[in-house]
């Protein structure tokens, strides 16, 4: 089976600059690695597509199930020191940046820890690489500056001043969104504002 590398996540520290974060260059295992790149769903635009509109292959799928099981859920809990038990979870992915992405935010306050896993095979270079920010006004000044490339993963605490964005990219930069959510109506809800999102933004693409 293809699926998460647990010794790598479970050998992650966390970080606290410039919030409480850890990162994981390679957080897939071998074979996930190789079959993602050829199964990862078409899409065309920006934006955040649900896994009912941009539906992923096997072994995408199996990274989605390992990051939803209670294995997960009770390592992200100890890592953070939180109670997750009861928290709802969505998964979006994107295809592309677009010309509105990457602007500073703090992600929404419906969300408890926000994670990012990046599935770029060829990824080369520093544009569009997530930054971890000390500033809600300044895009340089960098806490911790995240690799895209195949297999790099962060789980962030949301707070107020889990200030993050990337530099301008206009591209195929591909990732998995996966939250924990503090309601289980969150789900619907976030789900569904991000269907409209992607079919939006697809739509000013065209």
């Amino acid at each position: 089976m293809a699926g998460l590398d647990w010794d790598a996540l479970e050998a992650a520290p966390l970080r606290i600059d410039p919030f409480d974060h850890l990162h994981v260059d390679q957080a897939l295992d071998r074979k996930a690695v190789a079959a993602i790149p050829g199964e990862f769903p078409t899409i065309a635009g920006a934006g955040s597509f649900s896994l009912a509109d941009a539906p992923p292959g096997p072994c995408l799928a199996e990274v989605v199930a390992d990051l939803q099981s209670d294995r997960f859920r009770d390592l992200m809990g100890r890592k953070f020191g939180l109670d997750l038990s009861r928290r709802a979870t969505t998964v979006t992915l994107r295809g592309r940046s677009g010309v509105r992405d990457g602007f500073i935010h703090t992600d929404s306050k419906s969300k408890v820890l926000s994670l990012l896993l990046y599935l770029n095979d060829d990824w080369s270079g520093r544009e569009g690489q997530l930054r971890l920010l000390r500033s809600e006004h300044d895009l340089h000044d960098v806490g911790a500056e995240i690799p895209a490339g195949m297999g790099s993963l962060v789980v962030f605490r949301r707070t107020e001043h889990s200030w993050h964005g990337h530099t301008p990219y206009i591209g195929p930069r591909r990732v998995l969104q996966f939250n924990y959510v503090r309601a289980d109506y969150t789900t619907l809800v976030s789900a569904l504002r991000h269907r409209l999102s992607a079919l939006m933004k697809s739509r000013q693409a065209a």
